[in-house]
């Protein structure tokens, strides 16, 4: 059975630390570095209106240094987000991130965000699915050929 973007917040989590479209640019990376992650969900009302990531901040912000306590992180965020809903396969987050070229898919369920994987959480499932359906054919094969 193939895994889930679900099955994935199991264990990984639901705690999303987001920010909001007026918040600065400064206060999106100072949060991005004490959580450690590489790109926060922009909310505005409860609702996902977009996404700023590091990759927002290198190519846009550096233009504009030294207005980075002021810039909210609107300037800068991606409007067009790409989400996954918790019923979506494994594999088809790797296809859409490979495709896309995008590290990071706030989970939305009932138009609400409920989580976001990145591609690390995506890759750690695929190897460990394989592994189980390896060790599983292993269990088959040798009992199948036990004489």
């Amino acid at each position: 059975m193939e895994s889930t973007v679900r099955q994935i917040l199991q264990n990984k989590g639901t705690q999303v630390w987001s920010v909001s479209p007026e918040s600065t640019v400064m206060e999106a990376l100072e949060l991005m570095a004490e959580k450690d992650i590489g790109a926060v969900p922009v909310v505005k009302e409860g609702k996902l209106v977009g996404i700023f990531s590091e990759r927002d901040y290198a190519r846009q912000a550096v233009r504009q240094r030294e207005t980075l306590n002021l810039l909210p992180v609107s300037t800068f965020m991606t409007t067009d987000v790409i989400t996954v809903s918790p019923t979506q396969t494994v594999k088809d987050c790797m296809i859409l991130m490979t495709a896309r070229r995008i590290r990071h898919l706030p989970v939305i369920e009932n138009e609400n965000l409920i989580g976001i994987i990145t591609i690390g959480d995506v890759v750690k499932t695929i190897i460990s699915d394989q592994a189980l359906l390896l060790e599983e054919l292993e269990k088959y094969i040798s009992g199948r050929y036990i004489r």
